[in-house]
């Protein structure tokens, strides 16, 4: 009898010991694993509306620069030029993932569209007689701001909105014919570029 259990008993011990062994290893390293965070690292820099900004290294950083002309029913075409970054379609899950995400469009600051693709039109209404600021602003699809250097990876342009002079005719082409002299100049945040004189609309 004592050849039967005592080698089952120390099998046991020997088990139980080495199960505990495995499960303090796997333990200490997910205490030195990973940050919580995939993606970047979240600062405590917020945007307006608290959304945290998530800074990215420069290397594959994504970019966006965008471009505004009048178009001839009198509003104004967005078009938004991205580098390492996709647009995700709608439905996607909440979850940052490198180089993809959504545009914010402001304008003077305020947001007028969420954009998952990189055309727009902005109606004349939101841009008056007078000069505003144009901005777009990358997005994760958690809602965390893509940032490098501290500051959110984004493109802004100042459009200039005049209107025909006294005694113009209120018409469709001398709205158009106003427009086309507006200028656009583009600065970009994000670490990337300098503000600039992008030239006449067109």
């Amino acid at each position: 009898m004592s050849w039967t259990w005592r080698p089952c008993a120390v099998l046991a011990v020997c088990v139980l010991l080495l199960a505990g062994s495995a499960g303090c290893g796997s333990g200490d390293a997910r205490e030195g694993g990973a940050s919580p965070t995939p993606v970047g690292r979240l600062l405590e820099d917020r945007d307006k509306d608290g959304r945290p900004y998530r800074e990215v290294a420069w290397e594959g950083v994504p970019d966006v620069r965008v471009e505004v002309q009048p178009d001839a029913a009198g509003g104004w075409g967005i078009r938004l030029a991205v580098r390492n970054f996709r647009f995700s379609p709608a439905g996607t899950a909440a979850k940052a993932v490198a180089g993809r995400g959504l545009a914010h469009l402001y304008v003077d600051g305020r947001l007028v569209a969420r954009l998952r693709t990189p055309g727009y039109r902005l109606a004349a209404r939101l841009v008056p007689r007078g000069t505003h600021q144009v901005t777009a602003r990358l997005y994760a699809d958690d809602g965390t701001v893509w940032a490098v250097d501290g500051r959110p990876v984004e493109s802004a342009a100042d459009v200039t909105a005049s209107k025909p002079g006294p005694g113009a005719p209120p018409s469709a082409a001398g709205r158009r014919k106003a427009r086309t002299q507006a200028t656009v100049t583009r600065s970009q945040s994000g670490g990337r570029g300098s503000p600039g004189r992008a030239g006449e609309a067109s």
